[in-house]
């Protein structure tokens, strides 16, 4: 069969989906993030508040993804959803940016995967280390036996992608079990052994900036931690009964990632004085220990350290495997459009997945992580979701105008509140950054913006014959 006549395989199933959405969206964030918002808002009732008001937040942007992902159920998640809704120029500048901020994320994920083994094991010191100034900013480039680590556990999870989306999917179900088991044996052992007290939670210890401004920096942290769902519908084109499964993983994963950071959020307020939680791991404090190393040491003594970084390092290398995984599909999905790369849009004759571009995904999550350059790159992920996430949650009403016979397995509930509501917070996402962060959000918008003069270039190699996969109509359930 020629390449350019091969598809995907849909052979991930609705627990793979799951695993995938819960699996990425458990990172590293729910074991660090609570201590800066606890200094932001000075109280345990409103730290369980903005988690739960940034889970809500969420699952709003999930239920627009599960209508998009059931009604368009091709590679490439919102790279589909804003060509189909806007044209091809949206699609393609956010293809570009999703490879770049993509690779950044495999660099930091197999980064932290390096730092969680060293406080396991120690690995030794850097082999080289050097510092450059450029364009007024510093940059530190370092290389020992961390980022030989990180770049090697990079390489093993492209390695386990390129066999095959089955093979990626059960590892992926392995690697999210472990950690949802982890967190539940945190808050069990929490519950059970630690001697802490509901008194914790009621009594706050210490000071925080509070107000409107306090709740909405706490608010901005955990929504980040949050952040995942919408990698799956990256490789809708891969999911068994996409129609019906999309949509069930992404509200189904998101709400069981609510439920557990709520849990796991009561434990650490219950086992900690609030003092030992504002002054955890956080820009405040660098030096510390993590909320959750804390946490796990009420109850198992000296061994916590050891304990909370095995715990890191499985959250850590669950989320690379699933970012890799979907990632590395919207470059595919754009070359096979014509709007990318030629190579990307190929795939193996075995496997049926995009080698390429997992190939060169990890490529430029390697460098990043040998570099150090990424932490730049991982911060302006932040500014560029939110701003893609705007016109993705309004393509929601403009598709509907556009399709309006079009078979749709699942529907936005309280339309056209839900998808308005959600782009109104990242309007005020984007805004709450370009203030508290002029600079990294600026330079997101150049990056975005660096795309729009290499479309052309795509746009005239392209062959005339070529149809747009975005444009095929999605298949009846």
């Amino acid at each position: 069969m020629p390449a350019e006549a091969l598809q995907p395989r849909r052979d991930l199933t609705l627990t793979h989906a799951i695993s995938l959405v819960v699996g990425i969206i458990i990172g590293t964030g729910i074991f660090l993030k609570t201590a800066s918002m606890a200094q932001s808002v000075g109280t345990p009732a409103l730290v369980l508040a903005a988690w739960a008001a940034a889970g809500a937040v969420a699952m709003l942007g999930a239920l627009c993804f599960a209508e998009l992902g059931a009604l368009l159920p091709h590679a490439g998640g919102e790279y589909v959803y804003l060509s189909r809704a806007y044209g091809e120029v949206p699609g393609f500048l956010f293809a570009c940016t999703a490879f770049v901020l993509g690779g950044a994320a495999v660099a930091a994920y197999g980064a932290a995967a390096a730092i969680f083994v060293a406080d396991i094991h120690p690995l030794g010191s850097d082999w080289l280390a050097r510092s450059v100034r450029l364009f007024g900013a510093d940059y530190h480039f370092t290389f020992g036996p961390r980022q030989l680590l990180a770049v090697a556990v990079i390489a093993v999870f492209a390695a386990i992608n390129c066999a095959g989306v089955m093979f990626g999917g059960r590892v992926q179900s392995v690697l999210t079990a472990a950690k949802v088991v982890a967190i539940a044996g945190v808050a069990l052992g929490v519950f059970l052994f630690s001697g802490g007290s509901a008194a914790n939670l009621a009594t706050p210890v210490g000071s925080g900036s509070g107000g409107l401004a306090g709740f909405g920096a706490a608010l901005f942290s955990a929504l980040w931690a949050y952040s995942g769902w919408q990698f799956l519908p990256m490789a809708a084109s891969e999911v068994h009964e996409a129609q019906r499964n999309l949509p069930r993983a992404i509200v189904g994963g998101t709400l069981l990632v609510l439920v557990l950071y709520l849990t796991i959020n009561t434990a650490y307020l219950y086992a900690l004085p609030f003092w030992q939680v504002t002054s955890a791991n956080s820009t405040a404090y660098p030096d510390a220990p993590s909320v959750a190393a804390r946490t796990v040491q009420t109850f198992l003594g000296r061994r916590a350290a050891a304990i909370a970084a095995l715990i890191f390092l499985i959250s850590t290398i669950g989320s690379m495997n699933g970012v890799i995984l979907s990632a590395a599909r919207v470059p595919y999905a754009a070359a096979r459009d014509g709007l990318f790369f030629e190579r990307f849009a190929r795939l193996a004759p075995v496997s049926r997945v995009p080698v390429t571009s997992l190939v060169l995904l990890a490529l430029w999550g390697a460098l990043l992580a040998v570099t150090g350059t990424f932490d730049q790159l991982t911060n302006m992920a932040v500014m560029s979701y939110a701003l893609f996430w705007i016109p993705v949650a309004l393509a929601v009403i403009v598709l509907r105008h556009k399709l309006p016979h079009a078979a749709r397995a699942y529907r936005v509930p309280g339309y056209p509140v839900v998808p308005l509501l959600f782009a109104l917070v990242m309007v005020w996402i984007v805004v709450s950054a370009l203030r508290s962060a002029p600079t990294e959000s600026v330079a997101t918008v150049v990056l975005i913006a660096l795309g729009l003069p290499l479309y052309p270039l795509f746009r005239r190699r392209r062959p005339q014959a070529v149809a747009p996969v975005t444009s095929t109509p999605a298949p009846r359930a």
